[in-house]
Protein backbone atom coordinates (compact mmCIF):
# COMPACT_ATOMS: atom_id res chain seq x y z
CA UNK A 1 0.00 0.00 0.00
CA UNK A 2 2.59 2.51 0.62
CA UNK A 3 4.47 1.65 -2.15
CA UNK A 4 1.58 2.20 -4.21
CA UNK A 5 0.80 5.43 -2.61
CA UNK A 6 4.84 6.28 -3.06
CA UNK A 7 4.26 5.86 -6.87
CA UNK A 8 1.52 7.32 -7.43
CA UNK A 9 2.50 10.47 -5.57
CA UNK A 10 5.88 10.16 -8.35
CA UNK A 11 3.33 9.84 -11.06
CA UNK A 12 1.31 12.88 -10.19
CA UNK A 13 4.33 15.02 -9.21
CA UNK A 14 5.85 13.72 -12.81
CA UNK A 15 2.09 14.68 -14.68
CA UNK A 16 2.45 17.82 -12.82
CA UNK A 17 5.82 18.80 -14.12
CA UNK A 18 4.84 17.94 -17.64
CA UNK A 19 1.79 20.08 -17.40
CA UNK A 20 4.15 23.02 -16.52
CA UNK A 21 6.33 22.65 -19.24
CA UNK A 22 3.69 22.30 -21.53
CA UNK A 23 2.23 25.61 -20.45
CA UNK A 24 5.66 27.68 -20.79
CA UNK A 25 6.54 26.19 -24.33
CA UNK A 26 3.05 26.97 -25.43
CA UNK A 27 2.25 30.13 -23.64
CA UNK A 28 -1.07 32.35 -24.49
CA UNK A 29 -0.86 34.48 -27.72
CA UNK A 30 -1.12 37.61 -27.21
CA UNK A 31 -2.68 39.68 -29.90
CA UNK A 32 -3.63 43.59 -29.59
CA UNK A 33 -5.87 46.35 -31.96
CA UNK A 34 -3.59 49.03 -32.79
CA UNK A 35 -1.45 49.54 -35.48
CA UNK A 36 1.64 51.26 -36.76
CA UNK A 37 -1.77 53.56 -38.51
CA UNK A 38 -2.21 54.45 -34.86
CA UNK A 39 1.49 55.65 -34.96
CA UNK A 40 0.55 57.92 -37.95
CA UNK A 41 2.06 55.69 -40.42
CA UNK A 42 1.06 53.55 -43.59
CA UNK A 43 2.04 49.92 -43.22
CA UNK A 44 1.64 46.67 -45.11
CA UNK A 45 0.21 43.41 -43.65
CA UNK A 46 3.52 40.99 -44.73
CA UNK A 47 4.23 37.02 -44.23
CA UNK A 48 7.54 35.74 -43.32
CA UNK A 49 8.31 32.27 -44.75
CA UNK A 50 10.76 30.95 -42.62
CA UNK A 51 13.61 28.37 -43.67
CA UNK A 52 11.77 25.87 -41.61
CA UNK A 53 8.83 25.94 -43.32
CA UNK A 54 6.43 28.76 -40.89
CA UNK A 55 4.71 31.70 -42.23
CA UNK A 56 5.41 34.36 -39.38
CA UNK A 57 2.87 37.48 -39.22
CA UNK A 58 4.57 40.93 -39.65
CA UNK A 59 4.24 45.03 -40.45
CA UNK A 60 6.20 46.19 -42.63
CA UNK A 61 6.32 50.23 -42.32
CA UNK A 62 8.59 51.73 -44.72
CA UNK A 63 10.68 54.95 -44.19
CA UNK A 64 13.52 57.32 -45.17
CA UNK A 65 16.10 55.44 -43.06
CA UNK A 66 17.58 51.86 -43.19
CA UNK A 67 15.75 48.79 -41.52
CA UNK A 68 15.65 48.18 -37.62
CA UNK A 69 13.92 45.21 -36.56
CA UNK A 70 12.54 45.64 -33.01
CA UNK A 71 12.41 41.37 -30.89
CA UNK A 72 9.97 41.22 -28.65
CA UNK A 73 10.39 38.68 -25.36
CA UNK A 74 8.44 35.31 -24.65
CA UNK A 75 4.93 35.70 -24.28
CA UNK A 76 4.22 39.00 -25.73
CA UNK A 77 4.03 39.64 -29.37
CA UNK A 78 4.29 43.02 -31.34
CA UNK A 79 0.99 44.75 -29.90
CA UNK A 80 3.07 44.76 -26.39
CA UNK A 81 2.38 48.11 -24.98
CA UNK A 82 5.46 48.06 -22.27
CA UNK A 83 7.95 48.43 -24.76
CA UNK A 84 6.96 47.32 -28.23
CA UNK A 85 4.38 50.04 -29.05
CA UNK A 86 6.87 52.83 -27.75
CA UNK A 87 9.91 51.03 -29.52
CA UNK A 88 7.96 50.99 -32.87
CA UNK A 89 7.58 54.33 -32.89
CA UNK A 90 10.76 55.53 -31.46
CA UNK A 91 12.44 54.31 -34.78
CA UNK A 92 9.28 55.40 -36.97
CA UNK A 93 10.16 58.70 -35.67
CA UNK A 94 13.82 58.46 -35.76
CA UNK A 95 13.33 58.29 -39.42
CA UNK A 96 13.71 54.07 -39.46
CA UNK A 97 12.14 51.44 -41.88
CA UNK A 98 11.07 49.24 -39.65
CA UNK A 99 9.63 44.90 -40.06
CA UNK A 100 7.71 43.95 -36.90
CA UNK A 101 6.86 40.29 -36.89
CA UNK A 102 5.71 37.96 -34.38
CA UNK A 103 8.16 34.69 -33.14
CA UNK A 104 7.31 31.05 -33.84
CA UNK A 105 4.25 30.13 -31.73
CA UNK A 106 3.79 34.34 -30.61
CA UNK A 107 1.05 37.03 -31.50
CA UNK A 108 -0.24 35.53 -35.43
CA UNK A 109 2.42 33.56 -36.27
CA UNK A 110 2.35 30.22 -37.12
CA UNK A 111 4.58 27.65 -34.78
CA UNK A 112 3.46 25.54 -32.45
CA UNK A 113 5.62 25.65 -29.92
CA UNK A 114 8.54 28.62 -28.58
CA UNK A 115 11.74 27.55 -27.95
CA UNK A 116 12.50 30.61 -26.15
CA UNK A 117 15.54 32.07 -28.29
CA UNK A 118 17.16 28.64 -30.06
CA UNK A 119 14.88 28.35 -33.11
CA UNK A 120 13.27 31.94 -32.88
CA UNK A 121 16.88 32.78 -34.40
CA UNK A 122 15.60 31.02 -37.64
CA UNK A 123 12.90 33.44 -37.59
CA UNK A 124 15.03 36.64 -37.36
CA UNK A 125 17.45 35.21 -40.17
CA UNK A 126 14.38 34.42 -42.18
CA UNK A 127 13.02 38.34 -41.85
CA UNK A 128 16.39 39.11 -42.93
CA UNK A 129 15.92 36.84 -45.93
CA UNK A 130 12.45 38.63 -46.66
CA UNK A 131 14.01 41.94 -46.35
CA UNK A 132 16.99 41.24 -48.53
CA UNK A 133 14.61 39.91 -51.05
CA UNK A 134 11.56 42.07 -51.12
CA UNK A 135 13.61 45.19 -49.99
CA UNK A 136 17.02 45.16 -50.91
CA UNK A 137 17.64 49.09 -51.13
CA UNK A 138 16.68 49.62 -47.78
CA UNK A 139 18.29 46.53 -46.11
CA UNK A 140 22.19 47.47 -46.93
CA UNK A 141 22.57 47.98 -42.99
CA UNK A 142 20.19 46.55 -40.28
CA UNK A 143 19.50 46.43 -36.89
CA UNK A 144 18.03 45.08 -34.10
CA UNK A 145 16.63 46.17 -31.02
CA UNK A 146 15.80 43.01 -28.95
CA UNK A 147 13.98 42.46 -25.25
CA UNK A 148 14.97 39.38 -22.70
CA UNK A 149 13.78 36.43 -25.31
CA UNK A 150 14.23 39.28 -28.53
CA UNK A 151 17.92 40.27 -26.64
CA UNK A 152 18.90 36.89 -26.54
CA UNK A 153 18.19 36.25 -30.54
CA UNK A 154 19.75 39.82 -30.82
CA UNK A 155 23.15 38.47 -29.49
CA UNK A 156 23.16 35.01 -31.50
CA UNK A 157 22.02 37.13 -35.05
CA UNK A 158 25.02 39.80 -34.52
CA UNK A 159 27.47 37.12 -34.13
CA UNK A 160 25.71 34.53 -36.71
CA UNK A 161 24.59 36.57 -39.81
CA UNK A 162 27.25 39.04 -41.53
CA UNK A 163 23.94 40.76 -42.62
CA UNK A 164 22.85 42.19 -39.53
CA UNK A 165 25.17 45.70 -38.28
CA UNK A 166 24.63 46.66 -34.57
CA UNK A 167 22.07 45.43 -32.14
CA UNK A 168 20.60 46.68 -28.96
CA UNK A 169 20.09 43.87 -26.09
CA UNK A 170 17.48 44.74 -23.27
CA UNK A 171 17.21 42.34 -20.53
CA UNK A 172 18.95 39.49 -22.26
CA UNK A 173 19.06 35.79 -20.13
CA UNK A 174 22.63 35.20 -19.84
CA UNK A 175 22.42 31.72 -17.84
CA UNK A 176 19.14 30.32 -19.41
CA UNK A 177 18.44 27.71 -16.75
CA UNK A 178 18.74 29.90 -14.14
CA UNK A 179 16.46 32.42 -15.65
CA UNK A 180 14.23 29.77 -16.17
CA UNK A 181 14.14 28.72 -12.70
CA UNK A 182 13.04 32.35 -11.96
CA UNK A 183 10.53 32.36 -14.39
CA UNK A 184 8.35 29.79 -12.90
CA UNK A 185 8.45 31.64 -9.47
CA UNK A 186 8.17 35.10 -11.34
CA UNK A 187 5.14 33.87 -13.93
CA UNK A 188 3.07 31.11 -12.25
CA UNK A 189 4.67 31.59 -7.99
CA UNK A 190 6.33 28.07 -8.04
CA UNK A 191 9.33 27.36 -6.22
CA UNK A 192 12.60 27.85 -8.69
CA UNK A 193 14.14 23.74 -8.04
CA UNK A 194 10.55 22.52 -9.66
CA UNK A 195 12.34 23.69 -12.61
CA UNK A 196 14.92 21.24 -12.99
CA UNK A 197 12.22 18.61 -13.11
CA UNK A 198 9.94 20.77 -15.84
CA UNK A 199 13.14 21.29 -17.94
CA UNK A 200 13.84 17.59 -19.69
CA UNK A 201 9.56 17.97 -20.54
CA UNK A 202 10.03 21.40 -22.32
CA UNK A 203 12.58 19.73 -24.12
CA UNK A 204 10.91 16.82 -25.13
CA UNK A 205 7.94 18.77 -26.12
CA UNK A 206 9.54 21.86 -28.40
CA UNK A 207 13.04 20.03 -29.12
CA UNK A 208 14.72 22.83 -28.34
CA UNK A 209 18.67 22.80 -28.24
CA UNK A 210 20.51 24.10 -25.15
CA UNK A 211 22.40 27.38 -25.65
CA UNK A 212 24.99 28.84 -24.00
CA UNK A 213 24.53 32.24 -23.82
CA UNK A 214 28.13 32.81 -22.68
CA UNK A 215 29.94 31.02 -25.84
CA UNK A 216 28.22 34.56 -28.02
CA UNK A 217 30.42 36.71 -25.75
CA UNK A 218 33.78 34.84 -27.78
CA UNK A 219 31.76 35.59 -30.87
CA UNK A 220 30.14 38.63 -31.32
CA UNK A 221 32.27 41.04 -32.81
CA UNK A 222 29.89 44.00 -34.05
CA UNK A 223 28.27 46.88 -32.16
CA UNK A 224 26.19 45.31 -29.33
CA UNK A 225 24.38 47.70 -26.64
CA UNK A 226 23.37 45.87 -23.57
CA UNK A 227 21.24 46.98 -21.07
CA UNK A 228 20.10 45.82 -17.32
CA UNK A 229 18.10 46.13 -14.40
CA UNK A 230 19.28 46.09 -11.16
CA UNK A 231 15.36 45.18 -10.04
CA UNK A 232 15.18 42.66 -12.57
CA UNK A 233 13.90 39.51 -11.06
CA UNK A 234 14.64 37.08 -14.00
CA UNK A 235 18.34 38.51 -15.06
CA UNK A 236 20.58 39.60 -12.66
CA UNK A 237 22.75 42.55 -14.10
CA UNK A 238 26.28 40.83 -12.93
CA UNK A 239 25.44 37.74 -15.36
CA UNK A 240 24.95 40.69 -17.88
CA UNK A 241 28.49 42.68 -16.84
CA UNK A 242 29.98 38.98 -16.79
CA UNK A 243 28.77 38.86 -20.87
CA UNK A 244 30.20 41.99 -21.02
CA UNK A 245 33.54 41.95 -19.39
CA UNK A 246 34.17 38.45 -21.47
CA UNK A 247 32.94 39.99 -25.12
CA UNK A 248 34.93 43.58 -24.61
CA UNK A 249 38.00 41.76 -24.87
CA UNK A 250 37.48 40.38 -28.79
CA UNK A 251 34.38 43.78 -29.62
CA UNK A 252 35.92 47.60 -28.97
CA UNK A 253 32.11 48.29 -29.60
CA UNK A 254 30.14 46.78 -26.90
CA UNK A 255 28.72 49.09 -24.77
CA UNK A 256 26.98 48.38 -20.91
CA UNK A 257 23.86 50.47 -19.41
CA UNK A 258 22.59 49.31 -16.08
CA UNK A 259 19.70 50.92 -14.47
CA UNK A 260 17.17 50.65 -11.48
CA UNK A 261 14.68 49.02 -13.70
CA UNK A 262 12.86 45.55 -12.96
CA UNK A 263 12.90 43.20 -16.40
CA UNK A 264 12.84 45.35 -19.95
CA UNK A 265 11.24 48.00 -18.06
CA UNK A 266 13.84 50.48 -18.53
CA UNK A 267 11.99 52.09 -21.35
CA UNK A 268 9.01 52.83 -19.40
CA UNK A 269 10.57 53.81 -16.37
CA UNK A 270 13.39 56.10 -18.39
CA UNK A 271 12.00 56.46 -21.76
CA UNK A 272 14.17 59.85 -22.51
CA UNK A 273 17.15 58.26 -21.36
CA UNK A 274 16.49 55.20 -23.04
CA UNK A 275 15.82 56.51 -26.54
CA UNK A 276 18.98 58.84 -26.26
CA UNK A 277 21.23 56.14 -25.74
CA UNK A 278 19.61 54.28 -28.19
CA UNK A 279 19.27 56.51 -30.67
CA UNK A 280 23.35 57.46 -30.03
CA UNK A 281 24.34 54.50 -30.79
CA UNK A 282 21.93 53.57 -34.13
CA UNK A 283 23.19 56.57 -35.48
CA UNK A 284 26.96 55.89 -34.87
CA UNK A 285 26.93 52.16 -36.02
CA UNK A 286 23.49 52.07 -38.64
Amino acid sequence: MILAIVTLLIVAFLAFSAFVAYKMVKPPRFVGDWTPKDLGYDYEDVTIETRDGLKLSAWWVPNEGPVVIPLHGYTRSRWDGVYMRQTIEFLLKEGYSVLAFDFRAHGKSEGKFTTVGERELIDVLSAVDWLKKNHPEKAEKIGLVGFSMGAVVTIRALAEDERITCGVADSPPIYLDKTGARGLKYFANLPEWLYYFVKPFTVLFSGAKELNMLEYADKVRKPLLLIAGEKDPLVRPEEVREFYERNRKVNPNVELWITDAPHVRTLKLHPEEWKARVRNFLRKHL
